[in-house]
C-alpha cells in the first residue's frame, strides 16, 4: 500500500520552531502556580522566582525530558486488549469534549444536558464501529460542578468498554477518577499495566500553568496514568497573530509540561496534544472549523513527531449551531487533514458551536467522514501483478466487468461501504423512501444504535463499587443521591 501523508512544514522550519520555544523556556521562562512544580524544577537546575512564580527551563533539561518520555505505548479497553497506539502515524478517533450544552434534534436548540443525555451519547458512541475511544463529552448539568468531571467518568465505565479520554476540573476530583478507574480494571497494578485511559491537561496560554493542572500532571505522571497536554494559544489573541508563532508559543507550553511532568515520573507516558485556534477579529470567536486552526493543529503534530513523541488534536469539528452544510464541509476537512498528518488520536467528532455543543446526529454523521478518511489512509493497493492487464485483457471490448470473478474478490476490499446515514441511490428512490436530508437519516441511524445497545457485562461488584466512589464524592458535594439511570 501506498500511504499518503501531508506535511506542512520543512525540517528547517520544525527546528527553527524548537529552537525559539526553548528559548522562550529561559526568555521570559513559565509561570507556574503550583509549589511543588516549582520545587521540581529547581531542584533539576531551573533558575525559579519565587515571588514570580516564574521558572527559566535551560535547554539541556528540557532535551533530557523529551527524551526520557516513551516514543508510544497503547491504551487497553475493559477486557484488556490493546485498541488504541499512540505512536508512530497510526491514527485513532474520539468523541470531542467537555460539551455543556446538547443539540436536540428536533427543536434544533441547544441546552445543557443531563444524565439521561449522557447515557444516550455513550451507548452510542460504543455502538459506531468508527470510534477507537469514547470521552468523557458531555458535563452533566444535574450534578453539582464540583463532581462534574467524575461523574462523567463514573457514567462512561458504567456503560462503555472502550477506552476513555477524560481529565479533571479539580486537584481534589483526580484522585477520585483513579479510583473509578482502578475499580474497572481490578487494581492499582493493573491499570498502570493496561491504562484504559488517558487525561488531558491543559497549560493556559500564553506560559502559565495553573495550581489545578499542574497537579493533575504530576498525579497523572506518579501514577502512571497516560497524560495528553493540550496547549490552546488563540493566534493574535493569547498567542502571536502569525501562526507559526502560535505553533512555537505552543510549543514552548507543551515542552515545559514535559519537563514538569517527567521530573514527577520519568518514564511516564504522555502526548504532544492541543487545541489552539485562529481568532476571528470579527466576533471574538475561536473557530476551530477555520483552515488556520487545523493549519496549527497539523504543524505542532508535525513538530511532536519530529521530537519523537505521540500526538493529539482536536479536529472534525464545526462552528455551526446545526447540523447543516457548514458542519459537514468543517468537520470532512478537519478529520481528512488530521488522517493524513497521521496523528494518533483525533478528538472533535459530534462537536460543533466553539467546542461547546455536541450533538448526537453530527456524532454519526462524523463517523461516516472518519469511514472514509480511514479509507484514504489505506492508500492504493498495488500488490497485484500485474496491475491491470490481465483483466484488462481478459474482458476485452466487451466492458462487463461485473460479471468476473476478480470483481467479486476485490470490490469490498477496495470499496468503503456507508450506512444508510449516506445516500448513494437514484433520485427516485430517493423520493420513495420520503426525501429524507442526511441530518434525519443521521437521526435515524442514533435511535437504531442506542436501541441496538446491550449492557455491559460489568461483574455486579464492580458495578456496586463504582456506585458507591461516585456517591461518596457526591454526598461530600451536597447531593444524597445519585440521579436515576435509565433503564436497560
Amino acid at each position: 500500500m501506498i500511504r499518503p501523508k501531508l506535511e506542512l512544514l520543512t525540517p528547517e522550519t520544525v527546528d527553527r520552531i524548537i529552537a525559539e520555544a526553548r528559548e522562550l523556556l529561559q526568555d521570559p521562562g513559565v509561570r507556574i502556580h503550583s509549589d511543588e512544580a516549582l520545587e521540581l524544577l529547581a531542584d533539576a537546575g531551573a533558575v525559579v522566582d519565587r515571588q514570580s512564580r516564574v521558572a527559566r527551563i535551560p535547554p539541556d533539561l528540557v532535551q533530557q525530558a523529551v527524551e526520557s518520555v516513551p516514543s508510544s505505548f497503547h491504551l487497553y479497553n475493559t477486557a484488556g486488549q490493546p485498541v488504541v497506539h499512540y505512536g508512530d502515524d497510526d491514527v485513532h478517533f474520539d468523541p470531542g469534549s467537555a460539551a455543556i450544552k446538547i443539540l436536540d434534534h428536533d427543536s434544533r436548540q441547544a441546552r445543557p444536558p443531563v444524565t439521561a443525555d449522557a447515557v444516550r451519547y455513550v451507548k452510542l458512541a460504543e455502538m459506531l464501529p468508527q470510534l477507537d475511544a469514547v470521552s468523557t463529552a458531555l458535563v452533566c448539568a444535574d450534578v453539582p460542578k464540583a463532581m462534574a468531571d467524575l461523574y462523567r467518568l463514573y457514567l462512561v465505565l458504567r456503560y462503555s468498554t472502550k477506552p476513555v479520554v477524560t481529565g479533571a476540573f479539580a486537584i481534589e476530583t483526580w484522585p477520585v477518577m483513579k479510583e473509578l478507574l482502578v475499580a474497572v480494571a481490578g487494581s492499582q497494578e493493573a491499570l498502570l499495566a493496561r491504562p484504559i485511559a488517558i487525561f488531558d491537561v491543559c497549560p493556559s496560554p500564553p506560559l502559565l500553568w495553573s495550581d489545578i493542572t499542574c497537579q493533575n500532571l504530576i498525579d497523572c505522571a506518579r501514577h502512571g496514568v497516560p497524560a495528553e497536554l493540550v496547549s490552546m494559544p488563540l493566534a493574535g489573541a493569547t498567542g502571536p497573530a502569525t501562526l507559526v508563532g502560535s505553533v512555537v508559543q505552543h510549543a514552548a507550553e507543551n515542552l515545559s509540561g514535559v519537563t514538569i511532568h517527567q521530573l514527577a515520573k520519568a518514564g511516564s507516558p504522555i502526548v504532544w496534544g492541543g487545541s489552539p485556534a485562529a481568532f476571528d477579529m470579527r466576533t471574538g470567536t475561536t473557530p476551530m472549523g477555520a483552515m488556520e486552526t487545523m493549519m496549527m493543529d497539523m504543524a505542532y503534530a508535525q513538530v511532536g513527531k519530529h521530537l519523537g513523541l505521540p500526538t493529539h488534536a482536536y479536529m472534525g469539528m464545526s462552528d455551526a449551531k446545526i447540523v447543516d452544510t457548514q458542519c459537514g464541509f468543517e468537520s470532512g476537512i478537519g478529520t481528512v487533514l488530521a488522517a493524513l498528518a497521521g496523528i494518533n488520536m483525533v478528538s472533535g467528532a459530534g462537536m460543533l458551536d466553539f467546542e461547546s455543543c455536541f450533538s448526537l446526529e453530527k456524532l454519526v454523521v462524523d463517523c461516516e467522514i472518519i469511514g472514509q478518511a480511514r479509507r484514504l489512509l489505506r492508500g492504493m493497493d498495488v500488490s497485484e501483478e500485474p496491475l491491470a492487464l490481465h483483466i484488462v485483457r481478459q474482458v476485452g471490448h466487451a466492458g462487463n466487468f461485473l460479471a468476473t470473478e476478480h470483481t467479486r474478490r476485490w470490490f469490498r476490499r477496495e470499496l468503503t461501504m456507508p450506512s444508510a446515514v449516506i445516500d448513494r441511490d437514484f433520485r427516485r428512490t430517493w423520493e420513495e423512501k420520503g426525501s429524507r436530508p442526511a441530518a434525519q437519516r443521521a437521526h435515524e441511524r442514533v435511535e437504531e444504535l442506542i436501541a441496538a445497545y446491550e449492557p455491559l457485562p460489568l461483574p455486579t461488584a464492580v458495578v456496586r463499587e463504582l456506585e458507591d466512589i461516585t456517591l461518596r464524592a457526591a454526598r461530600a458535594c451536597g447531593l444524597d443521591a445519585l440521579p436515576a439511570l435509565p433503564e436497560g
